[in-house]
């Protein structure tokens, strides 16, 4: 077995790694888009962060401290929205998976043994797979309410005519 890498090896290697940072970057995006969505359809008066905020989980390293603030802010927004909207959903909606996966991201960074860094990026990809299926729930759920609201103007305005 050869002592060195041949430098081909190594070429090829930093391109599978750009690509690599690439998905994850292009995921991380599609992940606050869709927080930056959800922020959205809150009403100003309920939210704990503003929807362009959300884009500060695409910056690296930054986004480890973020998660948190996110999946804290995230929930007491939806928490209020769904209070006034008396919308029935778990308290503090989001926050356990939230602050699991950001748990779980940070750990991943802590220079631990190989199996501990495998077992937390297994639980932050199910973790963080897990959480932004959750936002995307409550952030169909306000579309559908406000759908609902819409064809509750309707009939009333009908009604008055």
């Amino acid at each position: 077995m050869p002592e060195t890498l041949s430098p081909e090896f190594v070429q090829e290697l930093y391109r599978f790694l750009i690509f690599i940072a690439i998905v994850v970057m292009i995921v991380w995006a599609l992940f606050a888009n869709t927080i930056r969505l959800t922020l959205n359809l809150i009403k100003e008066e309920n939210r704990f962060l503003l929807p362009y905020q959300a884009w500060f989980l695409v910056v690296p390293l930054f986004n480890i401290y973020w998660n948190f603030e996110v999946a804290r802010r995230l929930s007491f927004s939806l928490n209020n929205e769904f209070y006034d909207r008396k919308i029935e959903v778990e308290e503090n909606p989001g926050y356990r998976a939230g602050m699991i996966y950001s748990f779980a991201f940070l750990a991943y960074y802590i220079p631990f043994p190989d199996f501990f860094k495998i077992l937390t990026f297994i639980v932050c990809v199910v973790y963080f797979i897990s959480y932004w299926y959750k936002i995307n729930s409550y952030r169909e759920l306000i579309i559908e309410h406000n759908k609902w609201l819409e064809s509750q103007d309707q009939k009333q305005d009908k009604h008055e005519n």
